[in-house]
């Protein structure tokens, strides 16, 4: 059986991940998933969170996403992500300003259509913000 998984993490802009990992962890809809080579086939939504990916015992990248699908083959992982940045790229300031502008979209919402996609940003924000806090400890 084969030690490790082919793992692409893609967003609309660029493929941010395009490896071998021995395991792969991220954040579904229904909670976290651990993915080892061999997995059942599995499709579902992506929640914010971290992916992340350990392509060997001293080698692991962290992957921020929000929205998007997984889907998991035996040796295949895919994450097309709404949103999907490097770790080490999610800037905490530029984070801070996004929450405070969609805080105050959410007071003037002319819909309920408009008010949900507001809220859903302020859902990954705060989870990117959490993450940061998680990191910078």
């Amino acid at each position: 059986m084969e030690k490790t998984l082919k793992v692409d993490v893609v967003n609309a802009e660029e493929s941010l991940f395009s490896g071998n990992a021995e395991f792969v962890a991220l954040p579904g809809i229904e909670g976290e998933l651990g993915i080892l080579p061999g997995h059942t086939p599995l499709i579902t939504l992506i929640r914010p969170g971290l992916v992340r990916i350990r392509k060997s015992a001293q080698d692991e990248e962290e992957i921020f996403v929000a929205g998007g699908v997984l889907e998991i083959q035996p040796f295949y992982v895919i994450v097309l992500a709404d949103v999907a940045i490097r770790s080490k790229d999610l800037d905490e300031a530029k984070a801070k300003e996004a929450m405070e502008k969609a805080k105050a979209a959410a007071k003037t919402a002319a819909s309920e259509i408009e008010l949900a996609k507001v809220e859903a940003e302020i859902g990954m924000l705060a989870e990117q913000l959490r993450i940061l806090q998680r990191i910078k400890h």
